[in-house]
Order: C-alpha cells, then structure tokens, then sequence
C-alpha cells in the first residue's frame, strides 16, 4: 500500500481472508479464476510490505527483488489475468468473441511490459510517504490503452451485472489514482484495486448466476 508497511500487510492479510472465502463459494472450474483475484491482490500488498522493509537502503537487493515481484503483479499479471477470468465465465458467444480479443491485447501488453522488466528495470523510491515506481515504459499511451482495456474494459463487457460493477470501481479508481496521486499511480490504483476487489465476491452470492454449458450454480459442485 502507499502509507507504511503495517498498512500493506493488513490489507493483504484482510484480502486473504476475504479471498480465501471467495474461493470457496466458487461452484465450477470456470469461475475459479475470477474468485482467485482477491486473493491474488492479497499477495500483492504483502509485497509491497515486504518492500517498505527495505528502505531506506537497508537491503538493496532484496529491495530489487520485491520491487519486480510486486510490477510482476502490476505490470504483467493483471492485463493477462483479468480478461482470461471474465472470458471464463462468460456465458454469451458474442461477448467471449470480445473478450478473447480482449484477452490477446492484454496478454500482448503484458509481454511487453516483461520484457521491459528485463531491459529497463524498475526502480521503487518512497516519496512524500508513498511508494513510487519509475516506469516509463508503464505510461506510454499504446501500453496504458491496451492495459486499461485489458484490466478494466474486459470486466465491462461482460454479462454479468456484478462483474461489471467491478469493472466500473476499477475505472473509477483507476481515475481517481491518477488524478490525486500521479506520481504514486501504480502504487495507489493497485492498492484501491485490491480494496474493491472484495466486490468480486459479490458475484458469489448469487446461488442461482449462469454458468458456461448452461444451468445455474444451484447445486453445483467444483469439479
């Protein structure tokens, strides 16, 4: 998270739980991705805890280490991730046609931005109490669309009205982040992600949702 160390590891521990819960409502292998992101952004902030240990100077290399394994999460999980989970449970054809598009612009984003964790390493430095990551790369206008459509756009398209709230907080935060906190963006987006990111469970209390095959979830085991 953007403030201290003690704030980041409980948010990741309050979004383990609250993942942890997520995942056990999940009724069939499709829905597993999606009911996996709380829990994903849990691990997430637990990083950038661990991350906030290292400053000022006390362990460089274990401060390089967390740094691109937090903008593993950042950079390249989240565009490749997030639409393969809402092409999962998606039940409407034209809408997987979209989203499978969708799915191959976000995971070419999320190569690139990879591969730019190799070429042009990512720096992390507190500033101003919040941590910021030097990241050209991340603001380039093709990388930002592609991302944004990838994170947040493939949530809108889908069918479910739930999924789609989440899509919406995601934009809505996203902008809010950038605005308030520009130099500190990828920081506080993820954490304010993270945070709604309990709104996927949401989705979960719907005993009656549609699966792929059709039917609902009612009585419906993981198998």
């Amino acid at each position: 998270m953007c403030f201290s160390a003690e704030a980041s590891f409980t948010a990741g521990a309050l979004l383990l739980i609250a993942g942890a819960a997520t995942v056990r409502r999940a009724r069939t292998r499709s829905e597993l991705p999606y009911a996996w992101i709380p829990v994903l952004f849990g691990v997430q902030q637990l990083l950038e805890g661990g991350l906030w240990l290292t400053f000022p100077d006390r362990a460089p290399l274990l401060n390089s280490v967390l740094t691109h394994a937090y903008s593993f999460f950042s950079h390249v999980l989240w565009p490749i991730y997030v639409p393969l989970a809402a092409l999962a449970l998606e039940t409407v054809p034209w809408r997987r046609r979209v989203l499978t598009a969708i799915a191959i612009a976000g995971s070419a984003v999320g190569l690139y931005l990879l591969a730019t964790l190799f070429t042009l390493p990512i720096v992390a430095r507190v500033e101003g109490r919040h941590i910021a990551y030097e990241s050209p790369h991340f603001y380039a206008l093709a990388a930002m669309s592609l991302y944004l459509l990838g994170t947040c756009a493939s949530l809108m398209f889908s069918s479910h009205a739930r999924v789609v709230a989440f899509g919406v907080a995601a934009v809505v935060s996203a902008v809010a982040a950038y605005t308030v906190y520009t130099t500190w963006f990828i920081s506080v987006w993820c954490f304010f992600a993270g945070v709604l990111s309990v709104i996927v469970f949401l989705y979960f209390t719907d005993s009656r949702r549609p699966v792929r095959g059709g039917g609902t979830t009612r009585g419906v085991e993981v198998q």
